[in-house]
Formats: C-alpha cells, sequence, structure tokens
C-alpha cells in the first residue's frame, strides 16, 4: 500500500465526519485536518433522514443500530386544519426501501452527527474559527493559506464541505458560489420549543394557510417534553420581490428572520401564537433556505467537492453526503492513493446520480404541498383527504414492496476495504 494522506477538510458537518471515518478505515494512519469556521461543532438543525444506498452505506459502518436508537420515533404526519383537526394521516412505511414523509431513519441532524464524530474525534485534528483563505496546487501538493492565522501549508489533498455557500466551490469554479446555488423558493426556521405541543402524539402536525406558509411540529423524544417547530414560507420563481424579501431577512442573521416570521404568521390561526412565542424563548434556532447546489464539477485534481458544498439536494442531501463521503474514501483505496485518479471516479460516479436527484420537480412539490392560494390548498387538502381515507398510499407502498421498487441506488465499486481490528 502506498504513504497514507495527508488531508485538509473544510467544514465540520455529516459529509466531513463520514469521509472522515472511513478514510481512517482505508487509511488507518491518514493524517486529517479539519478546519471549521465556526468556534465549535454545530450541533443543531432540523430532522433529517438517511435514504437509498445511505442506508446500507451506515449498515457498512456499524452505526444502523445506534441511528435507529437515536430516531425521533416520529410515525407519520398528520395534516389538520386551522381548528387543529386531523384531515390525514401520511404514515412512515415501515420499510426502507420505500419510505415516505417520515423516513424509517428520521434523526435530528445534531445527534446524528455526534454519532459520526464521537469515533475519529481523538484521530483527526480539529481546528476552529478557521477557513481557507486560497490554495495553489501542483502535481504534488496543494499549498493552503489559511485565513486568520495565515499559516501555509501543503496537503495531499483539499476537500471542500464548506456547504452551500462554499467559497472553495467559488475559487475552484473561478465564480461566485451563488451562481451555482438554484433557489427552490422554500424557507424555513426550526427551533426547539420546550413543551410538549403534540401532547405525547408521535405523529408530526402540518398546518397550511394561504401564501405558501406552514407551521410544522414534529415529536422530540427528550422526556423532558418538547417539540420541534418550524414555520415554512414557499414563494413562486415568479415572485421576485417576495423571494427577494426572504432572501434579505435570511442574510440579515436570526433576529432580521424572526421578526420577518413573525410579521409574516402573526395573524394565521392554529397554534401560531403559542408557536412565536416559542421561537423567541428558544435558544436552538436555525434558518435556512431549501436549494440545490447544480455544480458542472466536483473536482479539478487535489480539489474536491463534497456534500452540499457539490450536490446539495433537498430531501436526500444527507444521503447524498454519506455516499459521497464513502465514495471518495473508497476511491482513494482503490486508485492506491493516487488522488487525481480518485477524485476524477469519484465525479464520474457521484455527480451523474446527485443530477439525476435534481430537478425542477422539487420546486414544484414545495409549492404544491404550500399552495399559494386559498382554492389551491382546497385542492391540496382534498386529495391528501382522498388518498388517506381509501388507503391509496398505502396501497400504493404495498405495490411497490410486492414490485420490488426501490428507492434510486448508487451502484458503487467493491471497494477492498481492510478488515476491521478489534478495539
Amino acid at each position: 500500500m502506498s504513504k497514507s494522506p495527508n488531508v485538509l477538510i473544510s467544514g465540520f458537518g455529516i459529509a466531513a465526519s463520514v469521509y472522515a471515518s472511513t478514510l481512517l478505515r482505508a487509511y488507518p494512519n491518514a493524517t486529517i485536518t479539519i478546519v471549521e469556521r465556526d468556534p465549535e461543532i454545530r450541533l443543531t438543525g432540523a430532522s433529517v433522514d438517511i435514504r437509498s444506498s445511505a442506508v446500507e452505506i451506515i449498515k457498512w459502518m456499524g452505526c444502523e443500530s445506534e441511528i435507529r436508537d437515536k430516531t425521533t420515533k416520529e410515525e407519520g404526519v398528520e395534516m389538520v386544519d386551522e381548528n387543529g383537526k386531523s384531515f390525514a394521516k401520511l404514515m412512515a412505511t415501515g420499510n426502507s426501501e420505500v419510505q415516505s414523509i417520515t423516513s424509517e431513519y428520521e434523526i435530528f441532524r445534531g445527534d446524528l452527527a455526534r454519532i459520526f464524530i464521537r469515533p475519529i474525534k481523538d484521530k483527526v485534528n480539529m481546528i476552529f474559527n478557521e477557513t481557507v483563505e486560497s490554495y495553489v496546487q501542483d502535481e504534488d501538493s496543494v499549498t493552503v493559506t489559511f485565513a486568520n492565522s495565515q499559516e501555509v501549508k501543503s496537503y495531499d489533498l483539499l476537500v471542500a464541505a464548506d456547504g452551500l455557500g462554499s467559497r472553495i466551490r467559488g475559487m475552484m469554479l473561478g465564480t461566485k458560489p451563488s451562481e451555482q446555488v438554484h433557489d427552490e423558493g422554500a424557507y424555513a426556521s426550526f427551533f426547539v420549543i420546550e413543551k410538549d405541543l403534540l401532547n405525547g402524539s408521535k405523529l408530526a402536525q402540518w398546518y397550511s394557510t394561504t401564501g405558501g406558509r406552514a407551521i410544522f411540529l414534529r415529536p422530540d423524544p427528550d422526556p423532558r417534553g418538547r417539540t420541534r417547530g418550524h414555520f415554512m414560507n414557499t414563494a413562486w420563481a415568479s415572485d421576485v420581490e417576495g423571494r427577494a424579501k426572504i432572501n434579505a431577512a435570511l442574510r440579515g442573521g436570526n433576529e432580521t428572520y424572526m421578526q420577518y416570521v413573525e410579521k409574516e404568521f402573526a395573524n394565521v390561526g392554529w397554534l401560531a401564537p403559542e408557536v412565536l412565542k416559542a421561537m423567541r424563548e428558544t435558544t436552538d434556532f436555525y434558518c435556512s433556505k431549501f436549494a440545490q447546489v447544480r455544480s458542472p464539477r466536483i473536482q479539478d485534481g487535489r480539489v474536491v467537492l463534497l456534500g452540499d458544498a457539490g450536490f446539495a439536494c433537498p430531501g436526500i442531501g444527507t444521503s447524498l453526503a454519506i455516499m459521497g463521503g464513502h465514495v471518495l474514501a473508497g476511491e482513494l483505496l482503490l486508485h492506491n492513493n493516487d488522488v487525481k485518479s480518485a477524485t476524477k471516479a469519484y465525479e464520474e460516479l457521484m455527480l451523474p446520480f446527485a443530477k439525476a436527484q435534481q430537478s425542477t420537480m422539487g420546486d414544484y412539490a414545495m409549492q404544491v404541498l404550500n399552495p399559494q392560494t386559498a382554492w389551491g390548498l382546497w385542492i391540496r387538502n382534498t386529495i391528501l383527504w382522498a388518498l388517506t381515507k381509501f388507503k391509496v398510499d398505502k396501497i400504493g407502498v404495498w405495490v411497490a414492496g410486492k414490485l420490488g421498487v426501490k428507492e434510486p441506488r448508487l451502484r458503487m465499486p467493491d471497494y477492498p476495504w481492510p478488515a476491521l481490528k478489534a478495539e
């Protein structure tokens, strides 16, 4: 085997931790440095799910059982009207091959990050409050200049796992990072409510009103009795002014976005007053847009894009991050640490699969699920009522199971992973 790689990862999230863990499986003596712009690892955010080939990967990693233990225990989603009356229930399928809105692996982002990070935190070099300012690569290395320390260091590989607005992606492509971001027109805030507004139910509740606005409450397994709250706004692509207003609020930070939400949801009915009050009292608030990263390339020799930095895709983004981390480490192993050959193979495998998951259908789905008009709401609610009343959703899942229909899978090579050594 060739010498162990010396790798720099920018950003410490799901993609980075899966990649670092898997690389250490391939090369136990690898030198891994992770720089994170925040002062500590961010362990907040909404629930995420695991689908497609990522399910096989977490089983291979040996952490499926722990992930299942930490899931939100959500059993499905209940659609409610302004009086809190349920008119449709979309239940979890119980089948990891064909999942519904509620995944079999529905887990809070922070809990999933902890599971992936714990085995590697003492095996990597972590540097906080730091980012990559610039890089230059040659035949044998990539030399990085850090933004804060101004240190200059060389590595075999630079992995950009720095999210939607990846500055490294902009450097690699010679463009503004925003040029690869496709706004889906959906914007959400996520926060912890220190009260069980679902009264012990394991069903999430979804309330929609006009203007593409929705309130989403999800169960939290914390024994103290909590709920996860979400405010959702959607705007058509033609609503240039509306999108500009929401994006301005996002750029303004948490306080600005909270003010925007308070104005938008002041008189929408249901539990809005109580949820707005809880939003103001929370110590765990996060807001973001739903967007895809449509990058034409995800590697340039010794520089590679991973996770949201290269192929963000709401709905399957966490799963793509897990797949990408696994594949990048696997290709380095398969190519005997020939970095350029490995990153090229990684791109050839991951980019077409990621692009296949990205389409304008995602935009339309968000608009259909969060209609702008009272007429649109009536149509949506009637369709959902009929689907669940006559069990069309359950019949569809049963038929898919009988026919062997599965979520799209990434066809990965049979990587020559070394056998695990007993701890």
